[in-house]
């Protein structure tokens, strides 16, 4: 219990929400550029599963005819 009464008015007039109120309206006013999107990684595997196929093929040719 606050010992001087100017300290329970204050703590009666503080309202929780009111910090988070702000903290919304400093997030919504923020100005700070969102982060560049990163580029798709679906060709790289495309391209990789490519390569292995045919790796995989030349492989079966020659064991083939050999």
């Amino acid at each position: 219990m606050p010992q001087n009464p100017k300290d329970q008015d204050n703590e009666e007039q503080n309202d929780p929400a009111g910090s988070t109120m702000m903290f919304r309206k400093f997030v919504d006013t923020n100005d700070e550029p969102a982060a560049p999107p990163k580029p798709p990684i679906t060709p790289y595997i495309l391209a990789a599963v490519g390569v292995i196929v045919a790796v995989a093929i030349v492989v079966a040719v020659v064991m083939t005819w050999s």
